[in-house]
């Protein structure tokens, strides 16, 4: 396998993780890839993160442990993670996840196999706060493709069907390509960044188990908080993605007809979410006036 002396490095973002970090960095030491970098990018944590984190950089050489003096938000410092690579391949890494030993040594075979891909994929198992696991397999072969319009177009339909079956965030991608991907912070950038990654280059997927995430859907003003963006932006989060969209498109080396159907689905997906949220708010209207006493005749 050309990959298998290839080093590939795993970030892992933190702040205020030191019950958690000992389980995710052992998961992480034990991968079946033999030339692995761990770097842990410590959010100027007020626990005992940093004590923790240094005495198991102290045992294992792979680990290297960096700490931001101040806060500096959710995503400045996943990119943080990203600019202290080495490695030629790139994952990252939330503090209460796992990944299975063969997990890096799986997405390295799809690479070889096909040297065009920017990114492989896994299927996930997700824990919710309700301790209940789910998964889904992704089939289709889309994200595949050589047409980055058709790329894009089947990410942000993802995005509206469900989170369970692609998350380009926590796949394995070519680190130099993707670090020349410009991020804005901004709510959403999650998923903004994952139509730019649909446009810069094809990925592959394993439908296999080989990982998994704890995840709650956090409220949009508390994920505000976290990023260190205005409040406001919760209300527009929609408006403002699409919008960067629109501008990534633009700058993008698309051809005008490409350019046309990326902006449609763009469109598409703001128009099926503001469906979503009026169709919401019908309901809870709804529910008010069934339940007002004052209300009924």
């Amino acid at each position: 396998m050309r990959n298998s002396h290839t080093l590939v490095t795993v970030g892992l973002p933190v702040r205020n993780g030191a019950e958690r970090i000992p389980d995710v960095v052992a998961s992480v030491l034990a991968q079946d890839h033999a030339d692995l970098e761990l770097v842990i990018s410590d959010n100027a944590s007020t626990d005992a993160t940093e004590e923790v984190c240094r005495d198991l950089a102290d045992q294992d050489s792979r680990i290297v442990y960096h700490r931001n003096p101040v806060n500096v938000g959710l995503m400045n410092n996943f990119v943080g993670a990203l600019d202290l690579a080495k490695g030629a391949y790139f994952r990252w890494i939330g503090d209460d996840d796992w990944l299975k030993p063969n997990y890096l040594s799986r997405c390295l075979e799809v690479f070889d196999a096909d040297p065009r891909l920017l990114l492989v994929t896994t299927q996930l198992d997700y824990t919710g706060p309700d301790g209940v696991s789910r998964t889904a397999p992704y089939d289709g072969t889309a994200l595949g493709s050589d047409d980055p319009v058709v790329r894009f177009t089947e990410m942000l339909r993802l995005l509206n069907e469900s989170f369970l079956l692609i998350d380009p965030l926590y796949g394995v991608f070519r680190s130099d390509p993707v670090r020349r991907i410009a991020r804005r912070n901004m709510l959403r950038e999650d998923e903004v960044f994952a139509g730019k990654l649909a446009l810069a280059g094809p990925w592959g997927h394993v439908n296999e188990v080989l990982g998994g995430r704890h995840f709650q859907h956090d409220r949009q003003t508390v994920m505000a908080r976290k990023l260190g963006v205005p409040k406001w932006q919760a209300h527009l989060s929609t408006t403002l993605q699409c919008r960067e969209w629109l501008r990534w498109i633009a700058e993008s080396d698309l051809g005008p007809q490409q350019r046309w159907q990326a902006r449609r689905a763009v469109a598409e997906l703001y128009a099926e979410r503001q469906r979503i949220t009026a169709a919401r708010g019908v309901r809870k209207l709804s529910g008010y006036l069934g339940s007002n006493p004052a209300t009924s005749g």
